[in-house]
């Protein structure tokens, strides 16, 4: 397939907003490909490189030949030259990258340069979310849309499934299921406003589980062989030593676990969510004064050779009872009972976690989806905060100023602590408002890239938690920011103090420490 088509169906999408029409793209696409190029095509088109990481930074692309003038390469020989680039190693291979790295630019034109490039930094965003990707690998492959993402699922790998289906058809995808020691995607939650929307949503009885702020793992047992992986599928065994004795006292030697690993303080309650993440940066066992990491389990996809991903909930959560101590096991509570389930989410909160997930106790395990079985029920923080800067977008916001600097206010110097930044939760008219807002209130040279502008405006900002951050003045970032709705009925006088965000800080038990 000649590489100039993926490119060209590439700015094809950024500028195609319906959903439908950008399947049908893909599907034509996907149709005029082979197999391997297909894995490859649904990978680049949904923002990543097969080989994950090649070595190529931003710095490398700074300065690149000049473009050609026509299109010669094919998708075939791009993907061979980035994996020869990705496994260049030893003496004089930086050299040896940059010389291949030029050699693919020079060969490609202004259109493809720009693709690779955003390809290469994470920047390609033209709409081909896994979503959409499957919906037009069943269109091209001819095949019910439920298959493909079982598929999917099940694989956690798309582009395989794609090269499988545009060959192989239904029978190949047949072929693919849960196999211990191969991750599979995670089930996820939809949102709830509260216990009694949960409750009228799921209907009669529901499931309610302590939702605890750590890193989701999924287990995977197999005799002596144990694996935990993250939500995005990476290995961690090697890094959590204790956890691996905790799955060694499990009695069984053949099993697949959802759970969290989190580091707890001496009275039980949780550390900050940026101890738990700095634990798995160790790769060593842990030092006596450092963070341990305990797991808890709160679901069962597979035991002793049989698959349960098609058992109803209730069911999964008997066998894991059976299996998993008490102890080791998220505080769980079956009810139909408004007040009941209020109770128990405030026990949680009490407990420092971050609220509870609400459970159908019929629902499967809908692995890869946010499925509607589950909802996540928890406490929103909202500040309001003033714009300090903004960020010209890529893809679909290109043309847009998208990424917003947020700051709090200093009550002692009158300045701002900027706090991170935000692209989330910003619709069209959001991003049309905020664009003519801020060249209005431009202030000072610009880069090209970010905009400084005036503290003038104020934005109301939802957020999950505060964290630690060494790359802002304050020593704290916000979790999770994104943007709920400007406020032209403030002035940045009136925006929330660094005090108030500190508060937060110290209610989850950690002093914030600023940076310089």
């Amino acid at each position: 397939m000649r590489f100039s088509l993926v490119t060209d169906t590439s700015d094809d999408l950024a500028l195609t907003p319906a959903r439908g029409q950008k399947v049908a793209k893909l599907a034509a696409l996907l149709r005029a490909s082979s197999g391997a190029d297909a894995a490859t095509v649904v990978s680049w088109l949904s923002g990543e490189l097969t080989q994950r990481q090649i070595g190529v930074g931003r710095a490398a692309l700074r300065e690149l030949p000049p473009p050609a003038a026509e299109p010669t390469l094919d998708v075939a020989t791009v993907e061979a030259s980035l994996t020869e680039i990705g496994t260049s190693t030893g003496s004089g291979s930086q050299g040896r990258r940059r010389q291949l790295l030029h050699a693919l630019f020079a060969a490609a034109t202004g259109g493809e340069q720009r693709f690779l490039v955003r390809l290469l930094t994470g920047d390609l965003r033209q709409g081909a979310l896994a979503g959409v990707m499957a919906d037009a690998v069943a269109k091209a492959a001819d095949l019910p849309l439920a298959q493909v993402r079982r598929a999917a699922m099940l694989s956690a790998s798309l582009p395989m499934v794609a090269a499988a289906a545009l060959d192989g058809g239904g029978q190949a995808l047949a072929g693919f299921g849960l196999r211990v020691g191969s991750p599979v995607s995670p089930m996820l939650a939809q949102t709830a406003a509260s216990t009694d929307d949960a409750l009228s949503r799921l209907g009669t009885d529901a499931a309610f589980e302590w939702k605890l702020d750590g890193i989701r793992v999924q287990v995977h047992r197999d005799g002596e062989d144990i694996r935990i992986f993250t939500r995005g599928l990476d290995d961690i065994s090697a890094r959590l030593p204790e956890v691996l004795d905790s799955v060694r006292a499990i009695g069984s030697d053949r099993f697949v676990v959802d759970g969290e690993v989190l580091a707890l303080r001496a009275d039980g309650r949780p550390q900050p969510f940026q101890v738990t993440a700095s634990r798995l940066g160790t790769r060593s066992a842990p030092e006596a004064d450092s963070a341990v990491a305990t797991l808890f389990l709160f679901d069962v996809l597979h035991l002793d050779g049989t698959d349960l991903l098609d058992e109803p909930g209730s069911r999964r959560a008997e066998i894991l009872a059976g299996l998993v101590p008490p102890a080791r096991r998220v505080p769980r509570l079956v009810t139909a009972d408004p007040d009941r389930a209020r109770a128990f989410l405030d026990d949680a909160l009490a407990h420092g976690h971050e609220g509870v997930v609400a459970k159908s106790l019929t629902a499967a395990y809908e692995a890869g989806r946010r499925g509607a079985g589950w909802l996540k029920i928890k406490p929103v923080h909202t500040l309001d905060l003033v714009v300090l800067a903004a960020e010209w977008g890529s893809g679909r916001r290109h043309g847009s100023l998208s990424n917003i600097h947020l700051g709090a206010l200093d009550p002692r110097t009158g300045g701002f602590v900027m706090l991170g930044k935000t692209f989330k939760g910003m619709t069209d008219a959001t991003l049309a408002f905020q664009t003519e807002r801020f060249l209005e209130l431009a202030d000072g040279p610009t880069d090209g890239y970010v905009v400084r502008v005036r503290p003038e405006q104020v934005v109301e900002i939802a957020f999950d938690g505060v964290q630690r951050s060494s790359r802002y003045p304050g020593g704290m970032a916000l979790r999770f920011a994104r943007v709920l709705r400007y406020r032209p009925d403030k002035s940045a006088a009136e925006a929330d103090t660094i005090d108030t965000v500190r508060a937060f800080a110290t209610a989850a038990g950690w002093t914030p420490t600023p940076s310089g």
